[in-house]
């Protein structure tokens, strides 16, 4: 019974997260190749350059959102490793580039919500590119146990951003927004821009440490001189 945990748990996240996901895709698709900024305060008609960086953040973000927490699953790793492996490099390198494409945005235009939401957005891009690469690189040291404990922080990384969004609709539902606002300064919009990632990647970590390693140091010397 508890193997169909984690399998149902990611369908019910991909499932929820879809709507986000198809909207998210929709107009960094339409920000590509149209002049969207009458529309959304996001896109600029005079910064060609940070649109474009924008718009491939948020495509790449949401083909994230759906394809990391399926590329986590054991059945995935086990039962279709070729597919595992290649899928990987390819999520990997959309996480950089989502983060980078967060970071040269933010470089160039900033936040709607001003230096202190700047600032964390781009704590949350790093962490994605730094997440993205340890993965690869522990995948190609063949230590598994730590490209599976980065893993688990890439997929927490690859869902914030529908967890922002998550935490917003139930506090306007609660509370009808308050202590927010449409500049994005209310005291929630100032937690919120820490609290949709970090509390979470807190959370993995207390996981991986009560985990504990997995690692078979004599296999893994097999694998080496393979």
């Amino acid at each position: 019974m508890t193997r169909w945990i984690l399998p149902a748990a990611t369908l019910l996240l991909v499932a929820l997260s879809l709507p986000f996901v198809l909207h998210a895709a929709g107009l960094g698709w339409s920000g590509m190749w149209a002049d969207l900024s009458d529309t959304s305060r996001i896109f600029h008609a005079d910064a060609p350059l940070a649109n474009t960086a924008i718009a491939a953040h948020m495509i790449l973000g949401a083909a994230l959102t759906l394809a990391a927490p399926v590329q986590a699953l054991p059945v995935v790793r086990n039962r279709l490793p070729g597919v595992h492996r290649r899928a990987g490099y390819v999520i990997a390198l959309a996480a950089v580039l989502t983060g980078a494409g967060g970071l040269a945005y933010i470089a160039a235009r900033g936040t709607v919500g001003g230096w202190w939401m700047s600032l964390w957005f781009a704590i949350y891009g790093v962490a994605m590119i730094v997440a993205a690469t340890q993965v690869i690189y522990h995948a190609l040291d063949k230590n598994m146990a730590r490209h599976r404990a980065w893993a688990v922080r890439l997929v927490v990384l690859a869902v914030a951003s529908f967890l922002y969004r998550v935490h917003y609709g139930l506090w306007y539902a609660a509370t009808g927004g308050a202590a927010s606002n449409e500049a994005f300064t209310g005291a929630f919009d100032r937690i919120n821009v820490v609290a949709f990632f970090v509390p979470y990647l807190l959370l993995a970590e207390l996981y991986l440490r009560r985990r504990g390693p997995r690692r078979n140091p004599a296999r893994r010397a097999t694998v080496r001189k393979a």
